[in-house]
C-alpha cells in the first residue's frame, strides 16, 4: 500500500533544482501536487512535464511578499481542499562577504528562507491540528548546521530553520504532525548560480562544490522515502557530510579546517 497515494502536497520553489524533481517523484505516487515558485511559465514547464498532470495544479507566489501568503494558503487549500503535505523548499543562497554585504541583503535572505516558509507553516498548521494529521517538510542545508565564508546571512537563515521546526516538532507531535528537516550537502543545482552579492544582484558563477554535487532526482528520492518512513532528519549530500561530525566532536579542527575550504 502506497501510504502517499492521493495526499495532497504543496511544494515551494518547484520551478526548477529539487524541487523540480520533488514534483516528479511526487507524481509517480499517486499524490496530488500544488506546485509553487515565483517563475509561472517555469510551474507550467514543470507540470507539463509530470506525469498524472490531471492531479497537479499551479500557484504562484513569491515567499517574500509575507503580506501575500494568507491569501495564497486560502487558494492552496481551496485547490484540493487540504494541505496533507507542505514541503518548504524554496529559498535563495548567498555569495557575499559580511562587512561588504547591505542589511538589507540579510534582510532579504532571512525574508525568503526562514520568514516566508514560518508563515506557510503557521498557515497550513491550524487545519493539520485539527484533523490530528499532517506532514511538514523543510529544506535547509549542511550550513544550518555550521557556517563557511561568504554565506553568513545564507547560514543564518537555516540555523534559524533548525532552531525553529525542532521546537516545532516538540509542540505538535502528540498532534500526530511529523517534522521533517532535510539537510542537503552539494546538489547539483543553480542555486550557487541565483546566489545574492554583496549588492544584491545575481552571482551567476556555479559553485565548485555544486558543480560535482549529487543530483536532485537523487535527494528527490531519499526525501520521499524519509517521509514515508517518518524520519526527522536525514542529511545528504557527499563526504562534506562528515563536517557535521567534525563540528561537534572537534570543533577546534574544524574551524582551522573550514577557513581553508574553497567555498566560491
Amino acid at each position: 500500500m502506497n501510504i502517499l497515494e492521493n495526499k495532497v502536497v504543496w511544494i515551494t520553489g518547484a520551478s526548477s533544482g529539487i524541487g523540480e524533481e520533488l514534483a516528479y517523484a511526487f507524481a509517480k505516487e499517486n499524490t496530488k501536487i500544488i506546485l509553487s515558485a515565483r517563475r509561472q511559465k517555469e510551474l507550467e514547464r514543470v507540470m507539463n512535464n509530470c506525469t498524472n498532470q490531471e492531479n497537479i495544479k499551479i500557484l504562484s507566489l513569491d515567499l517574500a511578499k509575507h503580506d501575500e501568503l494568507n491569501e495564497k494558503t486560502i487558494q492552496a487549500i481551496a485547490l484540493f481542499g487540504q494541505i496533507d503535505i507542505l514541503i518548504n523548499n524554496g529559498g535563495i543562497s548567498q555569495n557575499a562577504i559580511a562587512t561588504e554585504t547591505n542589511i538589507d541583503i540579510d534582510k532579504r535572505i532571512m525574508d525568503i528562507n526562514y520568514f516566508g516558509s514560518i508563515i506557510l507553516t503557521k498557515n497550513v498548521l491550524p487545519a493539520m491540528l485539527e484533523r490530528k494529521m499532517g506532514h511538514i517538510i523543510t529544506v535547509t542545508s549542511l550550513l544550518g548546521k555550521f557556517g563557511t565564508a561568504y554565506r553568513t546571512g545564507y547560514s543564518a537563515s537555516k540555523h534559524a530553520l533548525h532552531g525553529f521546526f525542532d521546537s516545532l516538532r516538540s509542540e505538535v507531535y502528540k498532534q500526530n504532525i511529523q517534522i521533517l528537516l532535510v539537510v542537503p550537502g552539494f546538489i547539483k543545482t543553480n542555486i550557487s548560480i541565483n546566489a545574492l552579492s554583496s549588492d544584491g544582484s545575481p552571482t551567476n558563477k556555479m559553485d565548485p562544490g555544486q558543480e560535482n554535487g549529487i543530483l536532485p532526482e537523487e535527494l528527490a528520492i531519499k526525501m520521499i522515502d524519509a517521509i514515508k518512513n517518518n524520519k526527522e532528519e536525514i542529511l545528504v549530500g557527499g563526504k562534506e557530510k562528515i563536517g557535521v561530525l567534525l563540528k561537534r566532536f572537534f570543533p577546534k579542527f574544524f574551524s582551522k579546517f573550514i577557513r581553508k575550504q574553497e567555498v566560491r
